[in-house]
């Protein structure tokens, strides 16, 4: 995304939570008549639950897609499934899916709009933005600031959509991890890679911890849980040591510790709340701008 179109939409959650999401429901359904489909072929709670209630909140009808029952089990293709439901009169289709880049591929197979809401190890549109708009409300800009991301990058699609958010808006970015779970060919003058989290700390305004997945444990060489929660985890002790200054955050869910201890989640700094009450917030933001409604944020 183009640095104002982030700008634009970052604004808009501003204004959406300003008035008060409850305000926005009870006194104006800007998306009233519209219908909105979400499509999840991967289990979701937070983004999926935000984008219904984002849809809701504006007014619009919004559907479920159940792909259990559906004629996908017939053998029915992912294009025809879309296009049936373009042909519904549908408005727009929210996309979530294990395989990267079937969201624009599938953009391509109908005329109305469509979000991504993650694919595969690709990005994570939408947590990006919230991710921004979180770091935004705490320290008033984010350019010049210094985010470390920590945790399995390379599998990482919110680690994508943080990392070109940041960079495009003006941070700096250090990605950390085990090096097995680090990438090789990401280059930017305001971008570091390390295997080496307390160096990186040292630096940060703002911590986004990732899920070390467990289904990447048969990777050669990957740390056991002890071990990885004493190099890369965010434990107590390296919580303490950031200061409260430094915004703590993580988009769930949480291996409570492994990545992060139990105590650092429940500490004042820790933005985690934050980042879950900002998605609703983006998304109808989002969802309004798709829908060419930009001005009614």
């Amino acid at each position: 995304m183009p640095r104002a179109l982030i700008e634009d939409l970052v604004d808009g959650a501003l204004r959406v939570k300003a008035e008060g999401l409850g305000a926005v429901r009870s006194r104006r359904q800007a998306l009233a008549g519209r219908s909105v489909v979400n499509c999840f072929f991967e289990p979701s709670t937070r983004t999926k639950t935000s984008f219904e209630l984002a849809g809701k909140y504006l007014g619009a009808d919004v559907v479920n897609f159940q792909t259990r029952g559906s004629s996908l089990e017939k053998g029915e293709t992912l294009e025809d499934t879309v296009r049936t439901l373009e042909a519904l009169a549908l408005d727009v289709l929210v996309i979530r899916h294990a395989v990267s880049g079937v969201p624009e591929r599938l953009a391509q197979a109908v005329t109305i709009p469509v979000i991504n809401a993650g694919d595969g190890f690709h990005e994570h549109p939408t947590q990006g933005l919230l991710d921004v708009l979180t770091v935004y409300e705490a320290r008033g800009r984010i350019d010049g600031l210094h985010l470390v991301i920590v945790g399995d990058i390379l599998h990482s699609r919110v680690a994508r959509s943080d990392l070109w958010g940041f960079l495009t808006l003006g941070a700096y970015v250090t990605l950390v991890g085990p090096p097995q779970l680090l990438p090789s060919a990401w280059h930017h003058e305001r971008l570091r890679v390390t295997p080496y989290l307390a160096d990186a700390l040292k630096e940060a305004d703002a911590v986004q911890v990732l899920r070390i997945q467990k289904e990447r444990q048969s990777l050669a060489g990957l740390p056991s849980w002890e071990e990885y929660r004493a190099q890369w985890g965010i434990t107590r002790e390296r919580a303490e040591q950031l200061g409260d200054h430094v915004l703590i955050m993580h988009p769930g869910p949480q291996n409570r510790g492994v990545e992060i201890d139990s105590e650092v989640m429940m500490r004042t700094a820790s933005q985690i709340s934050r980042q879950v009450t900002n998605g609703v917030a983006v998304r109808m933001a989002a969802l309004s701008w798709v829908l060419g409604g930009a001005d009614e944020h």
